[in-house]
């Protein structure tokens, strides 16, 4: 009897959580082995899950700054070599007017105390896009750099 409780139970929490799931995309899609920096202006915000995202209009004259890969960023529960990321960073091989930046769900972004972004702020970031970077122009944010914060969105502060 014990057992059948256990596998209706199990049964009924998998089948909950998977919905939910379905509408978050995770980190498996996009190329973790080429992490590109952006930065820009705000130029719309979508502030809600399954994860907090704006539209960042490029800056026309995007160059790697100098000092990239030696920007500190808190740390935080996942394990993520910053230092390695930030130095490894490229500027993406396209040039869109706009950007897609997918952050962290709502709740790691209130454990960050990063308020909603407005449009029109300037900021900086570190992630990945599609492998290729094929498709829309969608970019998965590990590192964003906002009003002269740090913040590592993989994770909850450490």
């Amino acid at each position: 009897m014990h057992r059948r409780l256990f596998l209706i139970a199990g049964g009924a929490c998998g089948a909950g959580l998977a919905l939910p799931a379905a509408g978050h995309h995770g980190w498996g899609r996009y190329d973790v082995h080429r992490p590109l920096y952006l930065e820009g202006r705000v130029a719309s915000v979508n502030w809600a899950n399954p994860h907090a995202s704006f539209e960042l209009q490029p800056a026309p004259d995007l160059r790697l700054p100098a000092d990239l890969a030696r920007r500190s960023v808190p740390p935080q529960q996942a394990a993520v070599d910053a230092p390695a990321v930030l130095a490894a960073a490229q500027l993406p091989r396209r040039r869109d007017e706009r950007w897609t930046i997918e952050l962290a769900p709502l709740l790691r972004m209130q454990d960050w105390r990063i308020e909603p972004l407005k449009a029109g702020e300037p900021v900086s970031l570190v992630g990945y896009a599609a492998p290729g970077e094929e498709g829309p122009a969608v970019l998965r944010a590990e590192f964003l750099f906002a009003e002269g914060n740090a913040y590592g969105l993989r994770s909850s502060p450490a």
